[in-house]
């Protein structure tokens, strides 16, 4: 006998065909592929964040400081070794250069620690909250900040700096050499005493010509300040080659 395959007698239709899925588990499987090429964009969207916060940034503001370290040179040179007499400094003029062994390269020195001096890929000298004293005026304190991430990160490898490492300021006419005295390796931001010019938590106990490096600490973050200070041992005068001290070679 031959077998015949069952037939519905409602419709005529096979019974041993297979069932159409569930809407409910067709429903939850798109939900969970719109919400993993979500994360997927998300995370492409913060990998270029990243990328131009920490090098990008980087990128343009080295270029920036670079020129403008150009330009300052170009202006020395046609000034010769002496300088050209005592200069009043603006906002926007480099004054000088930062020397740290250390660290690495060197910085431009500009007047003032606005972000936007400060994300041209410079170090900053304090006008407020507590001025600064540049080398050049006398005793005080020459308290400089520069960004540790991002826009130059002049500052990035501060941690590098030990007690007895040389830090040199470099100026038309002089070269101004400093000895690390102390670190303070975090600190509030709020903590101003770090920029007087006997400066708090320094171990220094009266006047002098002191240096300090300020930066943002952690690494990615802003919530504490890391702290270097030095304390000027001597002074050289540029001579026409612009010979660089010993700590330099």
């Amino acid at each position: 006998m031959r077998r015949v395959a069952a037939i519905d007698q409602d419709n005529g239709s096979r019974t041993d065909q297979p069932r159409a899925p569930r809407r409910g588990r067709s429903r939850a499987a798109s939900a969970v592929s719109l919400l993993g090429e979500l994360l997927v964009t998300f995370g492409v969207l913060l990998g270029l964040f990243v990328a131009y916060s920490l090098w990008w940034t980087n990128v343009v503001a080295n270029r920036e400081a670079e020129r403008d370290g150009n330009e300052v040179r170009e202006s020395w040179a046609e000034d010769g070794p002496d300088g050209g007499g005592k200069k009043e400094y603006e906002g926007g003029d480099g004054v000088g250069f930062l020397h740290v062994p250390s660290m690495g390269g060197e910085v431009l020195i500009k007047k003032g620690t606005d972000t936007e001096e400060l994300n041209k890929g410079v170090a900053g000298y304090y006008t407020e909250p507590v001025k600064a004293t540049p080398p050049w005026e006398g005793e005080g304190n020459f308290s400089l900040a520069a960004h540790r991430d991002g826009h130059g990160a002049k500052f990035h490898d501060i941690h590098r700096i030990d007690e007895g490492d040389p830090i040199v300021v470099e100026t038309e006419d002089t070269w101004y050499v400093y000895k690390v005295y102390e670190t303070l390796p975090r600190t509030s931001k709020y903590n101003v005493d770090v920029l007087a010019d006997i400066p708090g938590e320094s171990g220094f106990t009266e006047p002098g010509r002191y240096i300090t490096l300020t930066t943002c600490t952690p690494v990615l973050t802003s919530d504490y300040r890391y702290i270097v200070w030095g304390e000027l041992v001597r002074t050289e005068k540029v001579d026409e080659r612009r010979t660089p001290p010993e700590e330099l070679r």
